[in-house]
């Protein structure tokens, strides 16, 4: 083990809480079967996380990161994530960015949660894609077979509404609108309601035109801000 990351480790431990190292299992879905099946948590929370990340991001290489990034435990591998977005943040250097996205691609495995994608898809990925017209980065993601990649991809067009570029978002949504599982529903509605905060007319024609072959939770967070009438008459097909 890198001494670097052997002490990043050592302070994430000291800073473990007993209780949410019970709780985060349950709260996360590790059980056999669940989203989250078999990930391993220390009890650490996210603002210790952030200040631990906040210490030691530019004394770690990416060569070290790539251990802490293949952690089993969940907090290592959340803790690694938010040093790369500081390091992809901080550095003007194109080459290095040019490195951390390959980083980033190379460890997509480790990108295994809810949490962890999207606390770094957008500010990475999405980020990088939009500022070198790279949209098949994520294009190529949202059409993979696994759910993660799929919403690293919509979640990484969150760069792009706020910068007021819609169509991607919408892309992504519309390939996914039908998709099994309940955490792609969440993250579509939410990037819908993230798009109709910057725009919201875009949101009501995208909705005009979707809003009945939508599962109840992507159309639930897509319409949460919009005026209260306005939402009755989606949710009761009015429209």
């Amino acid at each position: 083990m890198y001494a670097t990351v052997k002490e990043i480790k050592e302070a994430l431990a000291i800073l473990s809480i007993p209780e949410k190292a019970a709780f985060f299992p349950k709260f996360f879905k590790t059980g056999k079967g669940e989203y989250g099946e078999g990930d391993l948590f220390i009890g650490v929370t996210v603002p210790d996380q952030r200040s631990v990340s906040k210490e030691y991001y530019s004394k770690i290489s990416l060569e070290e990161l790539s251990e802490l990034l293949s952690s089993a435990y969940h907090e290592h591998r959340l803790t690694a994530l938010f040093m790369l977005i500081s390091k992809f943040e901080k550095t003007r250097d194109p080459k290095l960015k040019d490195e951390i996205i390959d980083f980033y691609f190379k460890h997509l495995k480790y990108v295994n949660n809810w949490d962890l994608v999207d606390s770094s898809c957008y500010k990475i990925l999405g980020r990088y894609a939009f500022e070198n017209q790279k949209e098949n980065l994520l294009r190529n993601l949202s059409v993979s077979e696994k759910m993660w990649h799929k919403r690293i991809a919509v979640v990484g067009t969150m760069h792009y509404i706020r910068k007021g570029s819609f169509e991607l978002t919408k892309e992504f949504v519309t390939i996914n609108l039908k998709h099994p599982h309940d955490l792609m529903h969440k993250a579509n509605g939410w990037l819908l309601r993230e798009m109709g905060n910057k725009n919201e007319q875009e949101l009501i024609s995208y909705l005009n035109a979707h809003y009945k072959e939508m599962p109840r939770t992507c159309l639930r967070y897509a319409i949460e801000k919009l005026d209260e009438d306005l939402r009755k008459d989606y949710l009761k097909g009015r429209i």
